[in-house]
C-alpha cells in the first residue's frame, strides 16, 4: 500500500491524499460490490467520523474524485488522525469489512 500522506500546501493549509488504486483491500472492496475509488473512501470517512471519531467532524473538507480521496483544511492534527485511521482501513480486510457493516450516516 502506498502511504496516505498529509502535507502542507501553504502556510496553515494542509491536505490528505489517498490513491484509491494503491490499497491492499481493493479486492475485498470489489467483492463487497463497491468500486475502490475516492467516492468509496469518502463513505468510509463518513462512517469513521460518525461511529469512531466524532471529534473530527467539521475539521476538514473532503474532496473525493474517481482516482483518489483527498481532504483539506487548516487542522493538520485532524488530517493526521484521519490518515492513521484510513491507513488502518486501507491495509486490513477485517477493518474495512467492519467499517462497511456500520450504517452510513443519515440512513436508518
Amino acid at each position: 500500500m502506498k502511504a496516505i500522506n498529509v502535507r502542507e500546501l501553504r502556510p496553515g493549509e494542509f491536505s490528505l491524499w489517498l490513491e484509491a488504486d494503491m490499497n491492499d483491500v481493493n479486492e475485498v472492496i470489489a467483492e463487497l460490490g463497491h468500486l475502490p475509488n475516492g467516492y468509496f473512501w469518502d463513505g468510509v470517512v463518513d462512517r469513521i467520523v460518525a461511529h469512531e471519531a466524532p471529534h473530527l467532524a467539521g475539521r476538514f473538507k473532503p474532496d473525493p474524485e474517481a482516482g483518489a480521496y483527498s481532504a483539506y483544511g487548516p487542522d493538520r492534527a485532524a488530517l493526521e488522525d484521519l490518515a492513521a485511521r484510513l491507513t488502518a482501513a486501507a491495509s486490513d480486510e477485517a477493518r474495512v469489512r467492519h467499517l462497511l457493516a456500520l450504517p452510513r450516516p443519515g440512513t436508518s
